[in-house]
């Protein structure tokens, strides 16, 4: 384990072979990485030589200025890394300073949890689901725009990386070789990566990687965007996950392929029954379109996440399932076996992803503990229907916005009990705040359109 530059990291590393490899690999600093409740990720780098305090907890963090954490009079918090989530970090271990990171939870100076930590907050409802006896295994897919800077290298979306399309080729597909350095660094930091392309909007791409347990895939999000960001910005572009980003195309949405298992067993699968689904797998769907109106606050949870929740875009706006039909909210992809899975397509990537998985795995949960049987599957394309066939077919829809999805939100205890209350408040808290600033906000658009009314 401590040969210099390779890291075994299908195995949880011990604090003896952590500070090996930081020392063969003359590891300057240690980023000690966690997230806030907007799924922003945010770090305390340390020198190589605190390693020991980090390992044994003694890192403390001030929540005062964290966006959903603690009040000035009540901040202090300690960093809990998991030994599992150490990794060099590539594109910085090229430089002159080589650096390495952790995931963290957040701990009151009590020991217990940070009630607040959303990776914590996630690991309790996963506790929740093993007492029963079930793991949820998610693959995420996760979409992303790459966008040219200006001239002052500023931001922008005026100009996608490419004008390229759905599995486009290079030369036309010119996120070709950033896709490939991103795959390349991904792989570096222990990712499967299964697949990658150019998506169907001019600028999109998707970068595939192998499902895991709810944790290491939420791990696995954080680290992927952290990725595609810092590439891009080495190159002098910028990759967003901004659901909607240009007006007119499709937006970026992040699929969760999700299974439960039980002692090492898919129990989606059952070869003996319709559509070869178990009733898990059908009781999984039912508590999913039972809740999701209710959880799109927190999968879709900025307002530009309802730019792209909008028919026409392949976005999945109406509350079915089906095999295989992509118009549907939940498909249930054609392989079976240890494969088998469901795909819930309305997520988003500006989601907090410990916090999208915490609410999908309770509606899960809850569809599998009370039965809950799902209506007919949907065979026919939704999106040429019209609205009194869908209202006949008793298609409902999801909110057509953050407004709409967070008094949803209220008024769903199942969902709001997995995001426990201080989580919660803050959300409500944070979400009300942004929608009152859109509210209020003049736009180009509302200025173009209006400027010149006699």
């Amino acid at each position: 384990m401590s040969t210099k530059g390779i890291i075994d990291y299908t195995k949880t590393l011990t604090k003896e072979e952590i500070k090996q490899i930081v020392k063969d690999n003359n590891i300057e600093f240690i980023k000690l990485e966690f997230c806030d409740i907007n799924g922003i990720m945010k770090n305390l780098s340390i020198p190589a030589e605190q390693l020991d305090s980090a390992l044994n907890n003694e890192i403390m963090l001030d929540g005062s200025s964290i966006k959903g954490f603690r009040s000035i009079e009540t901040s202090d918090m300690y960093f809990y890394p998991d030994l599992k989530t150490f990794a060099i970090i590539p594109w910085r271990s090229d430089e002159d300073v080589k650096v390495a990171r952790f995931i963290c939870d957040i701990y009151n100076p009590d020991g217990t949890p940070f009630e607040g930590c959303p990776r914590c907050n996630l690991k309790k409802m996963i506790a929740r689901a093993e007492k029963l006896g079930y793991t949820m295994n998610v693959g995420p897919e996760a979409e992303f725009f790459i966008f040219k800077k200006d001239e002052n290298e500023i931001p922008t979306t005026l100009k996608t990386h490419d004008n390229a399309g759905y599995y486009d080729a290079a030369p036309s597909d010119k996120g070709e070789n950033l896709r490939r350095i991103m795959v390349k660094t991904l792989k570096e930091m222990g990712f499967e990566v299964e697949a990658s392309h150019h998506e169907v909007a001019r600028g999109q791409h998707e970068i595939d990687f192998k499902y895991a347990d709810a944790l290491t895939t939420a791990d696995n999000i954080m680290t992927f965007k952290y990725v595609v960001s810092a590439i891009a910005e080495q190159n002098g572009a910028v990759a967003t996950f901004m659901p909607k980003p240009i007006f007119g195309i499709n937006g970026s949405g992040m699929h969760c392929n999700i299974s439960l298992f039980k002692n090492g067993k898919n129990l989606f699968f059952e070869p003996e029954k319709t559509y070869q689904l178990s009733k898990e797998a059908l009781y999984s769907i039912g508590g999913l379109l039972k809740h999701v109106k209710s959880f799109t606050a927190v999968t879709n949870p900025i307002i530009n996440s309802y730019k792209r929740l909008v028919p026409g875009y392949e976005a999945p706006v109406y509350l079915a399932w089906s095999l295989a039909n992509r118009s549907a909210l939940i498909r249930v992809p054609a392989k079976r076996g240890n494969a088998t899975r469901i795909e819930l397509r309305s997520p988003d990537p500006s989601c907090n992803p410990y916090l999208a998985l915490t609410v999908i795995l309770a509606a899960i949960l809850d569809g599998v503990e009370h039965k809950i049987e799902p209506p007919l599957q949907i065979e026919e394309n939704i999106y040429h229907m019209t609205k009194k066939e869908r209202k006949r077919a008793k298609i409902d829809s999801l909110p057509a916005s953050l407004e709409e999805a967070m008094e949803l939100l209220d008024k769903n205890d199942i969902i709001k009990d997995a995001l426990g209350e201080h989580i919660y408040n803050e959300f409500v808290s944070t979400k009300e705040k942004e929608c009152d600033t859109f509210r209020t906000y003049v736009t180009p658009l509302e200025v173009e359109m209006y400027l010149n009314m006699r």
